[in-house]
């Protein structure tokens, strides 16, 4: 069996390093796979997906010149989508969808009542809001000047 990129070879872990794991495979070949490799999540840890002396399926990515193999083992594992439902994606939703079209209508609040909400509503609110925010802004920041700030006497 050779060592072919883009092949898929199973081989024997014979050390593990903090960056690492260290892949015995056919005729006498050692090859790397490196910590982004192993698995599709975020690994802290080697030694929680991989043990010295387990044996692993690998896809080979790179032959270097010197003879360095570069190894994987998550390119083997089923993307997330397909193992969900069977390789359907736009089931799996990663965020949460808006509704279809512009729908912005606020949400029931206690004294408001559920109809659609005008737009000069929705700017009343916002510029009502902003100058809220505003005012605070310009409360702390002065109270932080200690007096040096745009109020001088003269």
């Amino acid at each position: 069996m050779s060592v072919e990129v883009g092949g898929v070879v199973e081989g024997k872990v014979t050390g593990i390093t903090k960056f690492g794991a260290f892949v015995d495979l056919a005729d006498g070949k050692v090859g790397l796979v490196h910590i982004s490799e192993v698995a599709d999540v975020y690994v802290n840890d080697i030694n929680d997906f991989l043990k010295v002396g387990q044996t692993v399926k690998v896809k080979v990515l790179n032959v270097d010149d010197k003879g360095k193999i570069g190894l994987s083992i998550k390119r083997l594992q089923p993307k997330k989508t397909e193992a969900v439902d069977g390789g359907n994606p736009q089931s799996v939703s990663r965020a949460p969808r808006r509704p279809a079209g512009n729908d912005f209508r606020a949400k029931p609040a206690g004294r408001f009542s559920a109809g659609p909400v005008s737009f000069e509503d929705k700017l009343s609110k916002f510029l009502k809001d902003s100058d809220e925010r505003l005012t605070d802004l310009r409360r702390k920041t002065d109270s932080k000047r200690g007096g040096r700030g745009s109020r001088r006497s003269g």
